[in-house]
């Protein structure tokens, strides 16, 4: 039954198809939205549309950007030899709360699926693989880190890029264990972290 009117409705309905968000939180995040005053709720749809319309990803690693080029990959201050591949951009930001890490990122955009048969083109490995391939001679790459998260799909994807990464003669290393399995890095605390990617082990 619509007890609110067609279009308190279909905020609602919207707000509902946003990720952990059920129809408890919707009805509440709506009833917020529309008691804000006239210029904040302006103000916040004009933020969403300018977001949607300029964030990019990173022509470097793949994040979510607002540049051509991320900040990280943009500082000279940065390890660029050093590469952590992780599987978002919620992941990156993880690791960078801890303060613990020096070097650049890669974010794959998501993992291999092979019980659905997603593979290495539905994620950002190409990318990956060009950066590696074209990395500047003074500043080669000498180290991957493979911070996937500890699932099955996070696990397949780190093998199937030590892999094809072996024969390159990279270090190539994996977070030690201080990541719960089935854990995701974004809810994982900067101590638990920061000790994961100390004990990280070369394979």
């Amino acid at each position: 039954m619509n007890y609110y009117g067609t279009q308190v409705t279909a905020l609602i309905e919207e707000l509902k198809r946003l990720p952990g968000i059920g129809p408890k939180s919707a009805q509440r995040l709506a009833f917020h939205i529309i008691s804000m005053p006239q210029e904040h709720v302006d103000h916040l749809a004009h933020t969403l549309v300018e977001a949607r319309e300029k964030i990019r990803y990173c022509k470097y690693c793949c994040t979510i950007t607002d540049s051509e080029v991320c900040p990280i990959c943009s500082s000279q201050k940065r390890d660029h030899s050093t590469i952590m591949v992780v599987e978002h951009t919620q992941d990156l930001a993880a690791y960078e709360k801890t303060g613990q890490y020096n070097g650049v990122y890669h974010v794959l955009q998501g993992t291999l699926v092979p019980s659905l048969g997603k593979g290495p083109d539905q994620i950002r490995f190409k990318e990956l693989m060009d950066r590696i391939e074209h990395a500047d001679q003074d500043r080669p790459v000498k180290e991957i880190i493979l911070a996937t998260n500890s699932s099955l799909d996070g696990e397949a994807t780190a093998m199937y890029i030590t892999k094809v990464l072996k024969p390159t003669g990279i270090k190539i290393t994996r977070i030690a264990s201080g990541v719960p399995i089935g854990g995701e890095l974004e809810y994982i605390d900067e101590v638990t972290l920061s000790r994961a990617l100390d004990r990280r082990i070369e394979l």
